[in-house]
């Protein structure tokens, strides 16, 4: 062979493929997106949308528990609200965005499901750097049912660790906006798993408590509740603890939480839409009071279990 054709040979481009091959594993479960149903497998997001490459998104997750919605109208609220902060549109009103998810948990026949409906700001035909020119991409799945804690965790408690990584203040995002913005809560979980704990909490820009991936906390001390009040989700989740205490007589506030009262509560739990109400049992090692879940904990669970079928806090999916 001569050089020149050696030459030749070794500038030769790969070939470009007509589709991507995914070689990897997805839940089962039904997706939405530009105006198709499809299995989780083949639900795709552009590496040009700004969801992907700025974390400019917004969402909001809800559960289905025994063939039932839990207050999807709560979730509806944040969502379009997060939308209308965002400056973002999508095509449907809140009643079409209802009967997208209720597509979605029906074709995926899940009874318990972790549903979630999102919007990025999507792409620029051109890749312009204007969120002006993008075109906003709404999309929706349905999931097997999924929980911060495990059977084993939720009958003794969590292991948390306290993480010294600072939230993103409620002045650069609006922490009502439910967003993508996880940089800090991953790095307070790696500082949790590096102590041999099973999840973490993050710090506002005070020092207090603030919330960890995916949940608020409370405390409970002398009988009164208390969540942080500041640069927090307000959780749907959390509202439920603050309805549930207002039915049951039991005093809840939100305020500043520091690390010290934490350790020093009666009992501490955590709140998600993934896995409700969650008891905690140990901090940065060492046991809450008795180490066990305590009574107002295991009370507030049970009561968040009942309302599931509650016609006023849930409603039924219709299945094919």
């Amino acid at each position: 062979m001569n050089r020149t054709k050696a030459t030749e040979d070794e500038a030769q481009l790969p070939l470009v493929g007509d589709r991507h091959v995914d070689p990897h594993s997805y839940p089962d479960g039904i997706a939405f997106l530009d105006g198709q149903y499809l299995p989780m497998s083949q639900a795709k997001v552009s590496v040009l949308d700004w969801g992907f490459l700025h974390s400019d998104a917004t969402y909001d997750t809800v559960h289905v528990w025994d063939g039932r919605f839990f207050r999807l109208d709560l979730h509806l609220d944040r969502f379009f609200g997060g939308l209308d902060k965002l400056r973002m549109a999508i095509p449907f009103d809140r009643d079409g965005v209802a009967e997208i998810l209720h597509n979605c948990v029906a074709l995926s026949g899940h009874r318990a499901a972790y549903v979630e409906m999102l919007c990025t700001r999507g792409a620029s035909p051109t890749f312009s750097r204007d969120p002006r020119q993008a075109i906003n991409r709404f999309m929706a799945f349905a999931v097997q049912f999924g929980s911060v804690a495990n059977a084993e965790q939720l009958r003794r408690g969590l292991h948390v660790a306290i993480s010294d990584k600072v939230r993103i203040p409620p002045a650069s995002i609006d922490p009502a906006i439910k967003n993508y913005h996880w940089l800090d809560l991953v790095r307070g979980l790696y500082d949790a798993y590096d102590r041999d704990a099973e999840t973490a909490l993050i710090l506002d820009f005070n020092g207090n408590v603030a919330e960890g991936p995916g949940f608020n906390v409370f405390c409970v001390k002398d009988s009164r509740l208390s969540t942080p009040a500041i640069g927090v989700l307000p959780g749907i989740t959390r509202r439920t603890v603050f309805d549930l205490c207002g039915e049951e007589g039991l005093t809840v506030e939100a305020i500043d939480v520091s690390v010290a009262a934490l350790k020093a509560a009666d009992e501490v739990f955590i709140t998600s839409t993934a896995g409700g109400i969650m008891p905690v049992t140990r901090i940065d090692g060492a046991a809450i009071a008795d180490g066990k879940v305590g009574p107002v904990t295991s009370r507030l669970m049970a009561l968040y279990w009942r309302k599931h079928d509650h016609p006023a806090w849930s409603s039924p999916v219709k299945y094919p």
